[in-house]
Parts: structure tokens; C-alpha cells; sequence
């Protein structure tokens, strides 16, 4: 595997040479091929993973106000069987769909550190100020929302069939099997620490990607807007979209990974070094300065620059041809004294 750019043992960036930047390139070429179809595979059983857990707690019965007052109503402080049991043995009876649903989503997170990973090691091949704390991010992140992700929803399978199985079902205990367990209480604190680093990875991730050409803009806002979706709390409430946005961005670098991208690839794959796509200043001056015919070649493409070729009416930089050369003005002087002399000749 070539060399990664960090820094040359005096502390200045790692310049690679061109046989260097030539070997990181098919090692790229051949990892994206590689990665490509697992990017797109992740996007789809993250989505999958979602319809199974919504389609499974669809049915799930609630205990409302009301429902949860009963018992005290007719004067029972603390009554043998708890409102809240039916929801316990919910859970004990669709365990699979529980379990099955979180699992597809743990491999999907897998998934998306390798593709993360990868794209964390193109950016900072072609720019090495890259954030340093991108990788711990994405490693420790995404290991601990794919240990989460699998061991919460087995403990409250574990917890719901002890309790079903039990004798003791009272609120206590309801409480217990669903919230308050040892396993319960310390996955939601690590899901909750380890989504905001995955998020956090992910951002800088495609943000680099983006500034080195790796990406498009439109694709690192969907990439942000998907990480705070799926690992933070801000998408809870969303349903659905929560799954739908990271699944389809997943997708959307699968495409780009496999060379299927539409116009073809960014021109910082093959180049092996940053190439900038252009803001929208930029890539509007780009159009301006491409409608005299000199700048036309590779608009919209990053880090491209309107020709400096010169024209074919002349000019260096292909401005002269598109200056239009004043009109000749007829000399009156010679006509008009040569049109006299014929009158006075006929005279």
C-alpha cells in the first residue's frame, strides 16, 4: 500500500512525486471497485433495518395517562400486574423482527466505516491538514454504535422474556425489562456518546472530500444532513426519513466508488491531488468567461479554469478574437470630388 501523507520526518506535509501519486491512484482505483458495492449494499440494509423495526413495534401497545392511573383509581398504590406487562410480552413475542431489523443496521454501520475510512485516506493524500481527529472519530464512533446497536435490543429481549417467564409483574419490574437495567441505562449513554462522534467523523469526512474535489457539494450537504439524522438525537422524530436520507447518500457513494458517476468521475480521482470544485462565483465567472469560446473546456468540473489558449481571430488569453474590430469609415473626401468632375464634364 503506498505511503499515507502525513508528514516528512522534518515536519513539513508529504509531497509525494509523480510515481508516487501514480501507485496511490490504482490503489485507490482498485480499492473504490471493491468498496462500492458494500457502500450500496449498507445504504439498503440500513433502510431495511428500519422498515423491519418500525413494521415490528407498529402494533406496540402504549400506556396512556388514563391507562396508567387505572390502578390507582380504584385504589391499588402498587398493583400485582402492571398496565405497562402487555407491552413487555409485545416485545418477548416479536423479538426476531426486533433483533433482525437492529442487526441489518450494525452491518450497515460496518459498511459505512470502511467506506468512510477510505474516503478519510483519499482526502488527506491530497490534503494533509485534514482533521486528525476524523479517524478516531469514525473508528471508536461507528465500533460503538454497531456494539449498540446489536446489544441493546438482545438486552431487552433478554429482560421482556424473564419477565414474561417470571412472576413478578408489577411496575417495578415493567420498568426494569424496558428502561432500567444495568445493560439498558449504559447503552443508551454509550449510543448516545458514539452516535455524536460517528456524526461528528462523518462530517469532516465529507467536508474534506469535498474541498479536496472527491465529492460533489450537493452530495456533502445530503452526507451531513444524513449523519446528524441517523446518529443523533435530532432525527428521532422524523420516522421514516431517518432511515431514508443516510440509505440513499450510502447508495449515492456507491455509485461515485464504483466510476458510475453521472458526467463522469471527479477530476481529483485521477489526478491524485486536490482539485477544488468551483462556488458558485467561481463557477459563474467560469461560464462568463466561456462565452467568447475560451473558456468552455471543462466547466463545471473541480479546479477547472478557462482556457488560455489563444483564439483563432488572435490574442493571447482569447480575449482580442472576442473584441469585434471597429468599422472601416469610407473616405468621402475622393468619392465626392470625383463625382463632381463628371458633372462638370457632361457640362
Amino acid at each position: 500500500m503506498p505511503r499515507n501523507n502525513d508528514e516528512e520526518p522534518s515536519g513539513q506535509p508529504f509531497k509525494p512525486d509523480k510515481k508516487q501519486i501514480r501507485a496511490r491512484v490504482e490503489h485507490e482505483t482498485y480499492r473504490r471497485n471493491r468498496l462500492g458495492v458494500p457502500s450500496i449494499a449498507g445504504g439498503v440494509l440500513f433502510l431495511l433495518g428500519g422498515v423491519i423495526v418500525s413494521t415490528t413495534l407498529h402494533g406496540l401497545p402504549t400506556v396512556g395517562t388514563i391507562q396508567g392511573l387505572a390502578p390507582a383509581l380504584r385504589g391499588e398504590a402498587n398493583p400485582a400486574v402492571s398496565p405497562g406487562a402487555a407491552e413487555v410480552r409485545f416485545i418477548d413475542h416479536h423479538a426476531f423482527g426486533l433483533i433482525a431489523g437492529n442487526v441489518l443496521q450494525a452491518v450497515a454501520i460496518l459498511f459505512l466505516i470502511l467506506v468512510l475510512l477510505f474516503l478519510l485516506s483519499a482526502v488527506r493524500f491530497r490534503r494533509p491538514e485534514t482533521s486528525r481527529a476524523a479517524q478516531p472519530l469514525v473508528l471508536y464512533g461507528g465500533g460503538g454504535m454497531v456494539l449498540v446497536s446489536i446489544a441493546h435490543p438482545l438486552a431487552q429481549v433478554l429482560n421482556a422474556h424473564s419477565f414474561v417467564t417470571g412472576h413478578d409483574f408489577t411496575a417495578e419490574a415493567v420498568n426494569h425489562a424496558l428502561t432500567q437495567s444495568a445493560v439498558l441505562e449504559a447503552s443508551e449513554y454509550i449510543g448516545l456518546a458514539a452516535g455524536l462522534a460517528l456524526a461528528a467523523g462523518m462530517v469532516v469526512v465529507t467536508l474534506g472530500a469535498t474541498r479536496t474535489g472527491l465529492m460533489a457539494r450537493w452530495t456533502m450537504y445530503l452526507g451531513i444532513f444524513a449523519a446528524l439524522l441517523a446518529f443523533t438525537p435530532f432525527g428521532l422524530a422524523l420516522g421514516e426519513v431517518q432511515q431514508l436520507i443516510p440509505a440513499f447518500w450510502m447508495v449515492t457513494v456507491g455509485i461515485l466508488l464504483m466510476g458510475r458517476w453521472p458526467g463522469g468521475d471527479p477530476a481529483a480521482w485521477a489526478a491524485g491531488e486536490a482539485r477544488p470544485w468551483p462556488s458558485a462565483a467561481e463557477a459563474r465567472a467560469q461560464r462568463d468567461a466561456g462565452g467568447g469560446g475560451g473558456g468552455r473546456r471543462g466547466l463545471g468540473q473541480p479546479g477547472a479554469r478557462p482556457s488560455t489558449q489563444p483564439s483563432l481571430e488572435g490574442g493571447a488569453n482569447g480575449t482580442a478574437g472576442d473584441v469585434a474590430p471597429d468599422p472601416m469609415q469610407p473616405v468621402r473626401g475622393g468619392g465626392s470630388s470625383k463625382r463632381r468632375r463628371k458633372r462638370g464634364a457632361r457640362g
